[in-house]
């Protein structure tokens, strides 16, 4: 047979049940429709077939008879994942099942490979990450959860236009790795005879921007560091990041816990949503604490950053947290928050007030020098979002900029350096800044209740496969080794 150029689809599965879905059993429509998709389930019974026809709308039911279906043997021998069009009489079959009466038929794409179990879908997680192609058809839930996220950035940009805010692109490459504590991923560009990265954050290009008279401006786009896998963890993902001028740390929040909430609504239909089996409200207002305050709550000690280093250290060996020479008091402060209090925080929280230490792009606190004006919104235990009063000081930054490069040269890989192009664009001025980061791959993961990041990554990071020479091909089902939980 023959694969045409082109088909001319006249209704989608999802227009048949909702324009024929009245029909009575036995009852014949009169009117025909061409349809298009993958076969699903095929069922030949002697001179009858049934098909299910699966597109993006939906399924519904192809009826072939030997005595009206062109070339009826080679329908009949149709097999699971095969693409077809076809035109016929919608009907409704005397068994009630709504259907297309197939007069004519053709072969788009064969399916050359086992495509799944109709029933059981595909369970391996090895294939279901590596071949998304194939998960998308076998497992409805991957395409639901997938186009939840689709929803989910759309509504997040109208909203963010609602509120004035301007969509920008900013370069993915850059000539120093800058805005985040990560290792970043290296490229050489030739013509250039330099090292570029790819980025591990828009912020510092964003801040110019609003030095240039962006006074509301955000980007949604990737982002890339060179770190390893986990369930919530993919060394490329998408955020959004957004500035506001004339703004703080306390407009942030606001601005957090309303767009959350929206999105919930538009998403899920209400601010009340289940997660892993347990309710979660994310209606505003949200809790506030400080990062001392919780870390009080979860281990009964009043640490802080003004707690002398050495006792931070030896509380921080007592609660089993890992301790490193080089650390100060915020960091300790910090390390003990995300081993003992972080985990348990499940109904939404800002967590504010970060030690200046590990926060070099925060402006300081406006009434303690040694915290800035930072928080992180988290959300049934996990990070959601990251913000701050904006620094806008050129001297201060410079300072924190050389005390990142000098944790560079000893040896810290994710400390940042000197960016001297920033540092010119802030000495023309930043007005008080606002400045917000949020994961939308794990807002993605609250809104579809999915545990690993992979379920809502069309095609995440997965170890090299080899097809062509070496390792022979991993049969379909097969395991090779899989980066799960890695």
């Amino acid at each position: 047979m023959t694969v045409p150029y082109r088909f001319e689809q006249t209704a989608m599965a999802a227009e048949v049940a909702a324009r024929w879905g009245h029909l009575s059993a036995g009852e014949e429509s009169g009117d025909a429709v061409a349809v298009a998709g993958r076969v699903m389930l095929a069922r030949p019974q002697g001179r009858l077939a049934f098909a299910e026809l699966r597109d993006s709308s939906g399924a519904v039911q192809l009826f072939a008879l030997a005595s009206a279906t062109k070339d009826f043997d080679e329908f009949a021998r149709l097999r699971l994942g095969d693409w077809v069009g076809a035109r016929g009489e919608v009907v409704r079959t005397k068994r009630g099942e709504l259907s297309v009466k197939v007069g004519e038929w053709v072969l788009l794409a064969e399916a050359r490979r086992p495509f799944g179990d109709k029933w059981r879908g595909v369970t391996d997680v090895e294939t279901r990450y590596r071949q998304r192609e194939v998960d998308l058809w076998a497992n409805p839930q991957s395409r639901t959860r997938l186009l939840m996220r689709s929803q989910l950035v759309r509504r997040m940009r109208e909203r963010l236009w609602d509120r004035g805010f301007v969509e920008v692109e900013t370069p993915i490459l850059h000539p120093i790795p800058g805005g985040a504590h990560a290792h970043p991923f290296v490229t050489r560009h030739r013509a250039l005879d330099a090292d570029f990265y790819l980025r591990i954050a828009p912020e510092l290009y964003l801040k110019r921007l609003v030095v240039g008279g962006f006074e509301r401006v955000f980007e949604i786009g990737r982002l890339f560091r060179n770190e390893g896998l986990s369930p919530r963890h993919n060394p490329e993902f998408t955020t959004l990041e957004l500035y506001q001028a004339y703004a703080d740390y306390e407009d942030m929040m606001a601005l957090v816990e309303e767009l959350v909430a929206d999105l919930a609504l538009d998403l899920c239909g209400s601010t009340s949503i289940s997660y892993q089996g347990r309710p979660l409200d994310l209606a505003p207002r949200w809790r506030r604490a400080t990062m001392a305050e919780l870390v009080e709550e979860a281990t009964g000690l009043p640490l802080s950053v003004h707690t002398p280093r050495d006792e931070l250290a030896r509380a921080a060996g007592d609660l089993g947290v890992p301790v490193e020479p080089g650390w100060g008091s915020g960091k300790l402060l910090l390390e003990v928050y995300e081993k003992t209090a972080e985990p348990s925080l499940w109904e939404p929280v800002f967590v504010r007030d970060y030690p200046a230490e590990v926060s070099p792009l925060a402006r300081r606190h406006r009434s303690d020098p040694e915290l800035t004006e930072r928080f992180e919104a988290v959300v049934a235990g996990r990070e959601l979002a990251n913000a701050f009063s904006e620094l806008t000081d050129p001297d201060d930054q410079r300072t924190r900029f050389e005390e990142q490069a000098a944790q560079h040269e000893a040896g810290d890989e994710e400390a940042m350096v000197v960016d001297a192009e920033y540092l010119r664009a802030l000495e023309h001025g930043l007005p008080p800044t606002g400045g917000l980061g949020i994961g939308i791959d794990r807002l993605a993961m609250l809104f579809a209740d999915a545990t690993n990041i992979r379920e809502v990554i069309t095609f995440p990071t997965m170890r090299p496969e080899r097809l062509h020479g070496g390792d022979p091909e991993p049969a379909p089902g097969a395991d090779p080794g899989s980066s799960e939980g890695d």
